[in-house]
């Protein structure tokens, strides 16, 4: 394990005070950083290629006998390393069980052009020359929780999903709930921020059908046909979809109820059909 520059055992540190203020949105997005927590978080991203300017290690916290080969490769990417006493990291730990791993990270952007769609208007039924696999995006509009975007992020790379698309945030991607509640997927699942109106616009232009997610909906989403190029859209958890969504969508299409409950979970939402047109592209021959 690399020779740290500093150890830090006082709770008054400088270093410890930004370290807490990286926790809320607006300093996080003045600084452009963001922190990834946690031993499975930091490798996933080490793995995704992401460079941590900044490593905070602490052994008292260690669950495991991996860490210090984790730590030296930060150190190779570019992380300054750090070493803090077992009271100095519980103070910047947002984890109610901390492993010891805390680094510090620059903010990335995607737009909708960084985006590999090439091909994809010709890839639809009747086409000449199909695609072998059609594109599966999902949108999710105005998430309000951290866990939900997180896990939906995580549904969306065991489903193979090709890119979530956020649509109007309440919530930002880097918050430290939606690293830690995605496993680190966020590393490597393409993620871009953009508005409805330009959402829509994008996917009309390349022949990518919306269906979207509502308990009014006739259609249930079983019985619709999810296959081809699709995006699946998903709306907030407390109002759902907006009306832009509702006129502007292609198809409409309701989970079944059979309580008393009128719709579920939005992430919880997200699995179910997301896996229905993994079900669907299955039996395509």
């Amino acid at each position: 394990m690399g020779v740290p520059l500093e150890k830090i055992t006082s709770l008054q540190n400088s270093r410890l005070k930004q370290l807490v203020k990286l926790r809320d949105r607006r300093p996080r997005d003045e600084a452009g950083l963001f922190l990834i927590e946690g031993y499975r978080e930091l490798k996933r991203a080490l793995a995704a290629g992401v460079k941590p300017r900044e490593l905070y290690y602490s052994p008292g916290w260690f669950l495991g006998e991996n860490e210090p080969a984790l730590i030296d490769g930060a150190q190779h990417a570019g992380a300054q390393v750090f070493e803090l006493s077992k009271e100095a990291f519980a103070r910047v730990s947002y984890r109610d069980r901390p492993d010891g791993l805390l680094a510090v990270a620059l903010q990335w952007h995607r737009t909708l052009a960084d985006l590999d769609v090439a091909g994809l208007a010709e890839a639809g039924p009747g086409s000449a020359t199909p695609a072998a696999k059609p594109p599966l995006l999902l949108v999710v509009e105005a998430i309000e929780k951290p866990g939900n975007l997180g896990t939906i992020l995580r549904s969306a790379d065991a489903a193979g999903v090709e890119a979530v698309i956020v649509c109007d945030p309440v919530t930002d991607i880097f918050n430290p709930n939606v690293v830690r509640s995605s496993t680190g997927v966020l590393f490597s699942m393409p993620v871009v921020v953009a508005g409805n109106a330009e959402v829509r616009t994008w996917l009309r232009a390349h022949g990518i059908r919306a269906v979207a997610t509502t308990p009014a909906a006739p259609a249930l989403y079983t019985g619709s046909d999810l296959r081809g190029p699709l995006a699946i859209i998903m709306g907030s958890e407390q109002y759902g979809l907006s009306e832009f969504w509702l006129k502007e969508s292609d198809l409409l299409v309701r989970i079944p109820m059979a309580g008393q409950a009128d719709s579920l979970n939005v992430a919880m939402a997200a699995i179910i059909t997301l896996f229905e047109a993994v079900r669907q592209r299955g039996l395509v021959p």
